[in-house]
Order: C-alpha cells, then sequence, then structure tokens
C-alpha cells in the first residue's frame, strides 16, 4: 500500500518503538502493549505470533496507515527514521494480508505503476520497474490485463509487484505467501530477496510458516501471546539458528502458536498423519452432490475456466482441491456450491441433500442453499453482514435456520470458545486480523450446521493452535457425517483430512491419489 510522498529519503530506513501500544475503538484489550523494538537498516526480521497478537496492527503503524485519534487509543513512540510513522509515510511499502484491499487500478500495469507515480518516479524509469517486478514476482498476464479477473493469489503476486517497484526503504509484508501454489511461494520469497539485495531496503515479514523466509531474514522477532499482561511484549529475538535451535525454546514457541520448523501441531516432532483414522481410504456414507462433465467459468461470455469435471462429494468425505494459481480452483467451489452456473455438463444435489428442492442446487433460494451448502468465501470480508463478531454467528442460526434461544447458544458459544473468538464478540468483524477474520467466517458457516462444506483456502493466517483447533472440528463434523470440499494449498491440512485429492491444472480437473 503505497503511501503519499511526505519523505524523499532514500536508502533502507530504520525502526525504533519506545512503550508503542494500540488499542481499536471499541476494544477493551491492546492490540499491542509496551513494546520496545529497534531494527537497523537494511535488517531483515521476520515476524512471529499467535493469531491476533498485534503482528497485522504493528505493519500497518509502521507504514502509517493504522488510523487516526478517533480510531483507535497510541501509547509511547514508534518511528521510522527517527520520525513519527504516520509523518513518514512513502518510506514504507506495505502488502496488506488482503491483497484486494489495496488494488485500486483497472489494469495490471497501472496498479504496479500505480505507487511509483504517487513517489513522483521519474516517467522514465516506471515502466521498466513495473515490468521487472512482473516479472519478478511471476505475474505473466499483459498490462492491460483487468485486475478484477485475476485470482486471490495472483492479486497477491499484483499487491508485491506494486511495492517492489516503488522500492522502499522499509518492506512490510503480511502473509504475502498465504493463498500461492508452492511454486508461487518460492517466486514470490525469490523476488523479495532480488529485490533487497538490489536496494538494500529493510524488511519485516509477518508469515506463520518460519521454513518459508528463515534461510532470508537474519532475525526472528515473536511477539508474546495476545489478550494476556504481557500482550505485544517479546517472546524471543536473535538469529533464526538461536531462537529455534534449543528444544525447550522451540516447546515454548510451539506452545504460543508459532509454526516451529520440524514441530507439528497435532503430532509435535514425530512426522505429520492423517487425523481421522484411516483417512485417505475412508468409507463414505450417501453420496450428496455430484458434478457430472462440469465446465465452469465466470462468465459465459468466456471461455470455460476447467471442463470435464467428475466430482462427487459423500456424507462423512473429505475432498481437497489443490493446483496453481488461476487455474479456475475457487470457481469450480463456486459452481459446486450453487454460487455460480455451470457453463456446461450438470449439478446434481441427490435426494438426501436436495430433500424436496430442485436437484439444481444454482436454483435454490439463498435460504434453502444456506442451510444444506456453506461456502467460506477466500475473502472473508464479502461473507460478514453485521457490526459485531457475535451477531455474526447468530445471523444463520436465527434468520435462517430459525433456531430457538437455547439451541442458538448451543450452536455458537462452543464455536466461540473452540476457535478463539469469544474475547471479540463484541468487536467489528472487520477490524479483526486476518487469522481471526477466517475463523470467523469459518464459523458462521458451521454455525448452520448444512451437510456439506465448501471451503476456500480455510486456514490462512492461522497460527498452530488454532490451526489445530480448527482441522480437529472439521474432523469431528466429518465424523458425523457433513461432506468437505476444501480448495487449498495447505499439505498439511490435506494430510490430516482429506480422503481424496482433485488437481486442477490447465483447464482440467484430475482425480489423484488418495491422501495417505
Amino acid at each position: 500500500m503505497p503511501g503519499a510522498s511526505g519523505v524523499a529519503r532514500r536508502g533502507p530506513a530504520g525502526v525504533t518503538a519506545r512503550g508503542w501500544g494500540w488499542r481499536h475503538a471499541g476494544r477493551k484489550a491492546f492490540a499491542v502493549s509496551g513494546l520496545d523494538l529497534d531494527i537497523a537498516p537494511g535488517e531483515r526480521v521476520l515476524l512471529l505470533g499467535a493469531s491476533g497478537a498485534g503482528k497485522s496492527t504493528l505493519l500497518h503503524a509502521l507504514a502509517g496507515v493504522l488510523g487516526a485519534a478517533e480510531e483507535g487509543e497510541e501509547h509511547g513512540s514508534l518511528t521510522v527514521d527517527g520520525v513519527p510513522a504516520p509523518l513518514a509515510r512513502g518510506r514504507a511499502g506495505l502488502v496488506l494480508q488482503d491483497p484486494e484491499g489495496q488494488i485500486a487500478m483497472a489494469r495490471v500495469g497501472d496498479e504496479v505503476a500505480f505507487g511509483c507515480e504517487n513517489l513522483a518516479v521519474p516517467r522514465e524509469q516506471i515502466w521498466p520497474r513495473v515490468h521487472r517486478a512482473l516479472d519478478d514476482v511471476g505475474l505473466a498476464v499483459p498490462l492491460d490485463h483487468p485486475t478484477s479477473s485475476l485470482s486471490g493469489g495472483q492479486k497477491q503476486r499484483l499487491a508485491l509487484a506494486g511495492i517492489l517497484a516503488m522500492e522502499p526503504g522499509l518492506v512490510l509484508l503480511d502473509e504475502p505467501t498465504a493463498n500461492l501454489d508452492p511454486a508461487g511461494v518460492e517466486e514470490v520469497r525469490d523476488a523479495v530477496r532480488r529485490s533487497l539485495e538490489r536496494t538494500g531496503a529493510t524488511l519485516v515479514v509477518v508469515e506463520h510458516r518460519v521454513s518459508v523466509w528463515a534461510d532470508l531474514v537474519d532475525r526472528v522477532v515473536v511477539l508474546d501471546a495476545p489478550h494476556g499482561p504481557s500482550s505485544g511484549s517479546l517472546l524471543a529475538d536473535g538469529p533464526p539458528e538461536a531462537v529455534l535451535a534449543d528444544r525447550g525454546a522451540r516447546r515454548r514457541l510451539a506452545a504460543s502458536g508459532v509454526w516451529v520448523p520440524g514441530w507439528h501441531p497435532l503430532t509435535g516432532e514425530e512426522p505429520a498423519r492423517p487425523l481421522r483414522p484411516g483417512s485417505g481410504a475412508h468409507s463414505a456414507g450417501e453420496e450428496l452432490l455430484a458434478g457430472q462433465a462440469l465446465a465452469v467459468g465466470r462468465s459465459p461470455k468466456a471461455p470455460p475456466a476447467v471442463t470435464g469435471v467428475d466430482l462427487r462429494l459423500r456424507a462423512g468425505h473429505a475432498v481437497s482441491v489443490t493446483g496453481p494459481n488461476g487455474a479456475g480452483k475457487s470457481t469450480l467451489a463456486l459452481t459446486l456450491a450453487g454460487l455460480l452456473p455451470a457453463l456446461g455438463g450438470r449439478v446434481d444435489a441427490l435426494a438426501p441433500l436436495a430433500a424436496g428442492a430442485s436437484a439444481n442446487p444454482y436454483k435454490w433460494r439463498s435460504a434453502q442453499l444456506v442451510a444444506r451448502i456453506g461456502s467460506v468465501f477466500q475473502e472473508p470480508e464479502h461473507q460478514f453482514l453485521t457490526p459485531r463478531v457475535i451477531d455474526e454467528l447468530e445471523f444463520g442460526p436465527r434468520r435462517v435456520a430459525r433456531m430457538g434461544e437455547s439451541e442458538v447458544r448451543a450452536a455458537v458459544d462452543p464455536l466461540l470458545e473452540r476457535l478463539r473468538l469469544t474475547k471479540l464478540a463484541g468487536a467489528n468483524p472487520f477490524t479483526l486480523s486476518g487469522g481471526e477474520k477466517r475463523r470467523l467466517s469459518v464459523a458462521t458457516m458451521l454455525a448452520t450446521s448444512p451437510r456439506i462444506l465448501m471451503l476456500d483456502e480455510p486456514t490462512f493466517g492461522q497460527d498452530a493452535l488454532t490451526w489445530a483447533e480448527l482441522v480437529k472440528l472439521l474432523a469431528e463434523l466429518l465424523d458425523r457425517g457433513t461432506a468437505l470440499l476444501a480448495v487449498t494449498h495447505d499439505d498439511d491440512f490435506t494430510t490430516a483430512l482429506s480422503d481424496s485429492v482433485y488437481r486442477v491444472d490447465s483447464g482440467r480437473a484430475a482425480l489423484v491419489e488418495a491422501a495417505a
């Protein structure tokens, strides 16, 4: 996210925090409190911590976009090059956790050039920077390609390209690889490496998966768990090899929710394995939904993104849909969920699911749909309807499922507790961290107890503890007969839960070997 060109200084930027804290308006607890931190010019820092520990809040503050006084309460000082962060805009470039929230232009080339233009980069330098940045992040689309037609992962690459083209002194990345395929993760990390080597910029990157960035950064900073008396203080600080080497330190970090390399949230130091006994050869129940010779796409005026899909969902059966960014995975899930019309072939709801409704889910009314198929979108904000977390969770049970008060409490209260949302019940959903938004979006669908769950990147932004709790919760639903389809790049999720895997690539969807 580019800022105004209020600071013309070049070279790497330094960061200093002294007793710094921020409380979002309407919240009782501070997101970050009492933070003391120095980051030298040119340092490369991996910022870790539990979901909701204040990592995104700190990045927003460093970029000078946290908000005015009416949007929250600030304590202490936070400076970039000795200047209060809000006055140093232009020194920092921020890639948001939700890249769609920072895309401003209609065409790809204009979007990448936008930040450079704001910083008054000479015109003859802008377009070479645009081409280099797009090449660096591996976004191979024409400059006039519509930004609105990019997939979620492609938008992440585009947002990063826009920041790298600016060549800021402080690069701030908030979960920059969360929705990327494995090849894309490597491309983005290597693009950041090349940019830093060229510019010498300071880096602060938030990423739950330590192993992705461990060989690029020279320092790991871990914020303490949220909502406690020491919230916002440092749990660990030092070189990656020092922070992660000691066995006791590894245990403490894992217990706080950090994804410690070689330490799995379900199995500890043992190899990852299926969570449900027999997963991968699981005895599925009755058939609920079938896609036959299916062709899917976002518009009937354009060629289908994927054709020839044959996919069946059964009670108690979990399917992972994998493949590169932009291949059509989300479009396939939305079509099977009855939210997009099939461009060819058919989607049939079998009798146990249709229960007297049409066999075509796309023809169902919204109340019919949500009680049968719950969809969790790639962008959580797209499904929020109310001003409070508790209202969001109660919306479906009260207005769609028509539950009584005792039934609502039985459906909602355990979800609040298990997904660590209880203390956020009165918060505005749009002020949550990215990981908290994802957990809320999943919980809103679970609250109505649909027969099928369609989940698009259900685990992005989760620390190890919330990831494990979410996976256990979904495993319980599968054991009770819920069918699950997840669009995911998370191999750990697929290993833990999935009975079969479909790979979408080059316009086709093929069943690959069942998850082991």
